[in-house]
């Protein structure tokens, strides 16, 4: 059983220890036996499950609400505990519908989120390019206006819920100003005429991926998300919500190994023992505690931090980048514990180890949240002389 004191910290109210244990409670009746074999078909469903239990509805901001980025951060620590596929539903919902959340008209937040909330449409957020990944900048898919709409050509790659979305936010270079200045964002519904799945991608832990096309895609001027040239700020201000919640999965995974470790340390007979006896065993597990702590106390910061109307670029990217990592390391010592059980297909253990690396890659890679961090570092420090 996860340690579930850190609820206790001043980051949270009592309205998180509640949320995480009614969360706790229906993840482990509805989500703990879908597994992904049929992994379109999985990810519709716990889309809809999600839905129907009202969890979705914490991943988008209604009318007049923020978004609750440490109720974001525990669902999805939560949801990672208990099943990777539940987790990445929840996630790309949020992620992918974020912009509509942050920057969207009353039009198109009427539109899409409700629908969303429900589990009754499936967003997808396309930044990702095949030469533009976090090199944002270097985009090349445009978007040229044509009276009264845009026409969009060029490609997405890596783009989650990639032909299963109902629709898509898409980036893509407007021209008002040269590099990052001059992207817009877009709601390019499917099926629309121009739009098709270039390609599906197969990943190490089974998640619905795809490449996009654009060509001669042409979409109303009203699906604009924001001012034509602020797309690069719309992608950042998403990024920095669900980032912080991406560094809240990697706990989820991280926790789970710990006790499937631990369960496994304390009852796995050795030389007229157990495996905790020893004091290998037991240096491991402290390590991978005092791991997850740090983690769990970056990831928090940073959450309470945009909750309460901070700036959290250095914060989201100091938490990313410490608890993927720090997972990466809990969960191979985990596999390394069970031993051959850790490496056959379908134990725990083993389907973590699958589901922590893509982590460290998406929504920035560890070295790309080395260079945030960084720049932040100099701005500040060149700002304060």
């Amino acid at each position: 059983m996860a340690d579930k004191s850190y609820l206790q910290w001043p980051f949270f109210d009592g309205r998180h220890a509640d949320l995480e244990a009614a969360l706790d409670g229906w993840a482990g009746d509805h989500v703990r036996g879908v597994h992904g074999h049929d992994v379109d078909a999985d990810c519709r469903q716990l889309v809809r499950l999600l839905g129907e239990g009202g969890w979705l509805r914490h991943a988008i901001a209604g009318d007049g609400e923020a978004i609750d980025t440490r109720a974001i951060c525990l669902i999805r620590e939560t949801l990672a505990r208990h099943n990777g596929l539940a987790d990445f539903a929840f996630a790309m919902q949020g992620l992918g519908s974020g912009a509509i959340s942050l920057f969207g008209t009353a039009d198109q937040r009427e539109h899409y989120l409700p629908r969303v909330a429900r589990g009754e449409a499936i967003a997808a957020f396309a930044l990702s390019e095949p030469g533009a990944g976090s090199d944002v900048a270097a985009m090349q898919c445009a978007a040229r206006l044509d009276g009264d709409a845009y026409v969009l050509d060029g490609e997405k790659t890596w783009i989650s819920n990639g032909d299963i979305a109902d629709f898509y936010v898409v980036f893509a270079r407007t021209g008002e100003a040269p590099g990052a200045r001059g992207i817009s964002a877009f709601i390019v519904d499917a099926g629309t005429k121009g739009f098709e799945i270039a390609e599906r991608i197969d990943v190490i832990a089974p998640h619905p991926l795809a490449r996009l096309r654009f060509d001669g895609c042409r979409i109303p001027a009203s699906q604009r998300i924001g001012e034509a040239g602020q797309g690069f700020k719309v992608a950042m201000a998403t990024l920095d919500v669900f980032r912080t919640s991406v560094a809240a999965a990697a706990l989820g995974f991280a926790r789970r190994a710990l006790d499937e470790a631990m369960a496994h340390a304390t009852s796995r007979q050795m030389f007229g023992g157990v495996l905790s006896d020893f004091q290998l065993t037991q240096a491991k597990l402290a390590q991978m505690a005092t791991q997850i702590d740090a983690s769990a106390l970056l990831t928090y910061r940073a959450a309470w931090q945009r909750d309460r109307g901070g700036k959290v670029t250095r914060e989201a990217a100091m938490a990313k980048m410490t608890a993927t990592e720090s997972a990466q390391q809990v969960i191979d010592a985990a596999v390394q514990m069970f031993g051959g059980l850790g490496v056959t297909s379908g134990h725990p253990a083993e389907q973590l180890y699958r589901e922590i690396r893509a982590l460290r890659i998406y929504e920035g890679a560890t070295e790309v949240q080395q260079l945030i961090i960084a720049r932040e570092l100099l701005r500040e420090a060149k700002e304060s002389t």
